[in-house]
C-alpha cells in the first residue's frame, strides 16, 4: 500500500480540499482528529471519511506488530540506545515519550505501508526515524493546493 499519508498536523494546519488520489488515511489520525473535533458536525464528516477510506482500502489500521515495533522504539528513547542509523539519540523522560507515542504508532504503520508522512511535525518524526524506516517530508514542502476542508475525499 504506497501512497501518501498526511499526519495530523498537517489536516489541522492547511485543511486540505484536494487530496492526492494516492492519500492514505492513518487510523491513528482520524483518532486524534476526532478527539480534537470542535463540534458533532466534524465528527459526522470524520465518521464518513473513515467509511470512505476503509471501503476504498486506503486506511491504514496499525497491526499488532506496529503497536511492538512502537514499543520497541519508545524503550530506546526511554533507555538513550543506540539507532539503527548509529549514535544515541537523547534519553527521553518518561512524559516525554507517551507524547511521542501515537507519533511512533503513525511512523511504524507508515512505514510498514512504505508510504511517505507529510507532515510540519518533522523534528519529533525525525528522532523516531533513527529507529524506524519512514520516509518524511515537511508540510511546508507540500502545501501548493492543501487549502480549507475537512479529510474528506475530493480527488484531484
Amino acid at each position: 500500500m504506497t501512497g501518501i499519508v498526511f499526519d495530523t498536523s498537517i489536516w489541522i494546519a492547511y485543511k486540505p480540499t484536494k487530496l492526492p488520489k494516492n492519500l492514505i488515511m492513518s487510523a491513528v489520525v482520524l483518532q486524534e482528529l476526532a478527539a480534537g473535533a470542535a463540534d458533532r458536525t466534524i465528527l459526522k464528516a470524520l465518521e464518513a471519511s473513515r467509511k470512505q477510506y476503509e471501503k476504498e482500502k486506503k486506511l491504514l489500521v496499525p497491526t499488532g506488530e506496529d503497536y511492538f515495533q512502537a514499543g520497541k522504539i519508545l524503550n530506546s528513547f526511554l533507555h538513550n540506545l543506540k539507532s539503527e542509523s548509529g549514535g544515541r539519540t537523547p534519553r527521553l523522560q518518561p512524559n516525554r515519550i507517551q507524547k511521542l507515542f501515537r507519533d511512533t504508532l503513525i511512523a511504524v504503520s507508515v512505514g510498514r505501508a512504505q508510504a511517505l508522512l507529510v507532515t510540519n511535525n518533522v523534528k519529533d518524526f525525525e528522532a523516531i526515524q533513527r529507529y524506524s524506516r519512514i520516509r518524511i517530508m515537511s508540510g511546508d514542502v507540500m502545501t501548493l493546493g492543501l487549502r480549507s476542508a475537512r479529510p474528506v475525499r475530493d480527488d484531484i
